[in-house]
Order: structure tokens, then C-alpha cells, then sequence
């Protein structure tokens, strides 16, 4: 199911290269730096996800309802997702999974992990959301491996996590599925969220129900309704995971919730970084009277408070290191992979690059070709020009094969044809001897950091990206002083 093509989309590009942002004309955001909620294709979350490859799982749970979530990277935009596909006997209703997924995709805030997307099409039932790359609470509570999660950080946790209840509270949204240390994520600056997954009603056969009711409020197992402070009830087991370090078995965290126990289970890690009155005062948090207080009061406990969450975590700012790649309005383009714009800059630049560029001609192969080769490469240009990549990259193969002559732009054209058809691996290989053949040419480059975005390899994208860059400030600054 994608949206509908506008004035001013291009509808010639294969599903899986479409963004629903372009084809709606809509901005990429709508003010809070998240794109704005769109329905997405089937075939652009199957391209997004290499098949729903199973390297590209990050989570897998749900005996009731088994769902499975998967790091994606929509080659429209080259952002990285995390993509929810629920089993095929959840949401057989089609018009409850829309509404469900239309309501919690109107909420924006920077304590949720934002739900951004979904798709409804052929038995499928998928929701797309931020990525958060930092794992979640409970692998840095229960899994860490060189040092435990600090007292300062386990009570911003609590704070963000009580204030994104908050929020969501007060739009309506007061009941939490499952509320655990699994549902807490860290983003790409170290700060904890709350997943927006957890917002989402489960259904399986028409009926929705909570997986897991022992994390509920218990006027809704009664009544199917929920009142914003009962939220609270559900948050004590988050604190009672802070606190210990370890995941309480739900049935042993009522106990300790009704209880005023839970100082027994203080985690041996913090022992003298943290008061037994601290602990108590973080737990006790849970007994004020609705998320307001709760809010109120976590907000006073906070520890370092001018510190930044990657700090605290313990992790690199990757925030920081992206902002300072420095892009021009062409790299941009790639690293949006803005694919209109690109085949544009590839189109205008013609043949220029192959005449700076230095390499071999085998005359030897070359000797009685040449009219064969030569209308092989007008059918390659023109099948590229009207974008037939599939013909294009048929026609350059055939030129590439003779030998005769190893054009880099013939090679970073079919780059990109392949890219377009979801052949990223071919496509980066065919950057790479672009780059090599012209070493100095940032249209290489920039392709290249396409390609490993596109494949959800950022690190590398934005490396490249960056050498794209100051290769092609270089080639500026010398055509300035020519």
C-alpha cells in the first residue's frame, strides 16, 4: 500500500526506491526532526530489509503473538529504521491495525523511539519506527560486559521513561504494553527512550489483549480501561530492574512492588556509588499519586544532570562524529540518495571524467571493434538517459567485457543502475574500480557511500561520504585558481 504519486514525485523509480515522504510532497519533517507518518510499500520494506534477512533481525519474542524486528535503511532516504513485522494471525482487521498505528504515529516526542511508518498490505502488518542504535536497558542492566550501567544513568532512565509516560498520558495514550527494561532503547546520543512499539494494541484473531498481563494495571484485566495513574503501577517494575540490575521475574516483582522489600535487591554493583536513601527515594517514586509527581520527584533525584547521556553510558557521540562530515549540495544528494538528483548529476557530467582520466586501451581487442563497440555504448547511454537501467547495465557489461577500454564513467553509471535495481553489493564493487581507475574523482566516492548506507553500513557511508567531500572541495579549489 503506498501513497499516491503527487505533481511533484517521480513515479518512475522500482517500489522499493520510493520514499512516502516524495511521493506525498510532504516535508521531511513536520518540525520535531522526525518524518512525518506515512504508509509505506510492502516491496519498499522487503528492499529495505534484504528480503526481512535474517542478519537483519535485532529482536525476536512473542509466543501469543511472535513478531519480528529488523534493522532497515529505506534507500529513498538512506535513514535507518526499525521495522516491526507482526505474525500472520495478528491484526486480521485491517481498519483496527490502521487506527491504531494512525494514532500513535501522531505522537512526536524525544523521550519515545517515534513510530514513523507502517504497512498494511497483502496479510501483512508491519510498523516502522526511529532506530535506536545503543542497544536497550535491560542488555546494559542484565548483559553488561566491562562495566555495569552507573547510578546517574539508571536515574535518567527512569526520569526520561517517566516523562515520556507523561506524554503520552496526556495525549490520550495512557495504557503501556509490556512496560519492561526491553522497552527502553538508547539513541544515537546516548538517551534513553521508550520504544512506541509498546503503544500499539496486541491483537491476534480480532481480539486485543496485553502479552504479558502481570506488567498491567490492574483496572484494565477487570474493566479493559485504564486511568493515567495507574501507569505508575506499571512503572514500579522498571524501577525494581534499576535498582537491581538484574530482570525481576514478574510474578516475584508484584511481590516486591506491593511490599516495601525491594532495597534487599539493590544491585552489589553499587555499592558505595549510591545511598540506601537514594534507593529508596528513586523507588518510592512509584507511590506518588500520578505521573506528574512521578515526574516531579525523579526529576530532583537526577545525578550529574549537566553530564551528556553518552557519558554516562559510556559510549562514542556518533551524533558528533556525523555533523562534522561537512556536505556539499551534491553530496547531499547521495547521501540522501535523492535518486532523481543523482542520475541529474550523472547525466550532465556526460564523458568528462574518462577524458582526465589515465588508463589503457588494448588496441588488441579494440581492432575490428570498434563500430560494434561504439553502438553498444549508444544503446547503454540511451537506455540510461530514459531510465531502462536494466538494458543500461546489460549494454555496459557487454562494452566493459571486450576490454577494449575501462570507461569510469561507464562504471559509476552502472553503479548506479544497480543500485536502482537492489543490487547494492554489484553497485559498490563497480564504485570502487571507478575510484580506483580515478582516484580522485568524488563522484566515486560518493557513490560509494551510498551503497553502504543503503546496506545499513554507516559507519563506512559516512567515511566515504566525508572523503567524497574533500576530494571534491580540492577539484574546486583548483578549478577557482585555473
Amino acid at each position: 500500500m503506498g501513497a499516491r504519486c503527487s505533481k511533484l514525485s517521480v513515479c518512475w523509480w522500482p517500489p522499493h526506491f520510493k520514499s512516502p515522504l516524495l511521493e506525498n510532497g510532504a516535508a521531511a519533517d513536520d518540525g520535531s526532526g522526525v518524518p512525518v507518518f506515512a504508509e509505506y510499500s510492502l516491496d519498499e520494506l522487503r528492499a529495505a530489509t534484504d528480503g526481512f534477512s535474517p542478519e537483519r533481525i535485532v529482536s525476536e519474542h512473542g509466543e501469543k503473538a511472535p513478531n519480528v524486528v529488523y534493522r532497515g535503511t529505506l534507500f529513498s532516504s538512506g535513514r535507518t529504521v526499525a521495522i516491526k513485522r507482526f505474525g500472520r494471525s495478528a491484526w486480521p482487521d485491517t481498519r483496527q491495525f490502521m487506527e491504531e498505528a494512525r494514532a500513535v504515529g501522531q505522537l512526536r516526542s524525544v523521550r519515545l523511539a517515534n513510530l514513523i511508518g507502517c504497512c498494511c498490505e497483502n496479510g501483512e502488518r508491519l510498523l516502522v519506527a526511529e532506530f535506536m542504535p545503543h542497544e536497550t536497558l535491560a542488555k546494559h542492566l542484565f548483559h553488561w560486559e566491562t562495566k555495569p550501567l552507573s547510578w546517574a544513568m539508571r536515574v535518567r532512565a527512569a526520569f526520561y521513561v517517566a516523562q515520556a509516560l507523561e506524554y503520552c498520558s496526556t495525549k490520550g495514550r495512557a495504557l503501556y504494553h509490556d512496560l519492561h527494561a526491553y522497552r527502553v532503547l538508547f539513541d544515537v546520543e546516548g538517551n534513553p527512550r521508550l520504544s512506541c512499539f509498546g503503544l500499539m494494541k496486541n491483537s491476534r484473531d480480532g481480539k486485543s489483549y496485553s502479552t504479558n498481563l502481570a506488567f498491567t494495571p490492574p483496572e484494565y484485566l477487570k474493566t479493559g480501561r485504564v486511568i493515567p495513574e495507574s501507569v505508575v503501577y506499571s512503572f514500579g517494575t522498571i524501577l525494581l530492574d534499576l535498582l537491581s540490575g538484574k530482570h525481576i521475574p514478574p510474578s516475584h516483582a508484584l511481590d516486591l512492588i506491593r511490599g516495601k522489600n525491594h532495597l534487599v535487591l539493590m544491585d552489589s554493583c553499587l555499592e558505595g556509588h549510591v545511598s540506601s536513601s537514594d534507593g529508596t527515594e528513586l523507588y518510592e517514586a512509584r507511590d506518588r499519586p500520578n505521573l506528574k509527581s512521578v515526574v516531579s520527584a525523579l526529576g530532583n533525584l537526577q545525578k550529574d544532570a549537566s553530564a551528556p547521556s553518552h557519558a554516562l553510558l559510556g559510549i562514542q557521540n556518533d551524533k558528533e562524529n556525523t555533523e562534522q562530515i561537512s556536505l556539499s549540495a551534491t553530496g547531499r544528494v547521495y547521501a540522501r540518495a535523492d535518486l532523481d538528483e543523482v542520475h541529474d548529476i550523472l547525466e550532465n557530467d556526460g564523458y568528462a571524467e574518462d577524458e582526465r582520466a589515465t588508463f589503457e586501451v588494448s588496441f588488441h581487442s579494440w581492432t575490428g571493434q570498434v563500430s560494434d563497440s561504439i553502438l553498444i555504448k549508444k544503446h547503454g547511454d540511451s537506455a540510461f538517459q530514459s531510465k531502462d537501467f536494466a538494458t543500461a547495465v546489460e549494454c555496459y557489461s557487454r562494452f566493459i567485457d571486450t576490454g577494449a577500454m575501462v570507461s569510469p564513467t561507464m562504471l559509476v553509471r552502472r553503479s548506479f543502475a544497480y543500485m536502482v535495481l537492489g543490487k547494492m553489493q554489484e553497485g559498490l564493487e563497480d564504485a570502487k574500480k571507478a575510484a580506483d581507475i580515478s582516484p580522485e574523482w568524488p563522484t566515486a566516492q560518493y557513490l560509494q557511500g551510498m551503497a553502504y548506507l543503503a546496506m545499513g553500513m554507516e559507519p563506512e557511508g559516512h567515511e566515504v561520504l566525508k572523503q567524497g567531500a574533500g576530494l571534491e572541495a580540492q577539484r574546486n579549489a583548483r578549478t577557482r585558481t585555473v
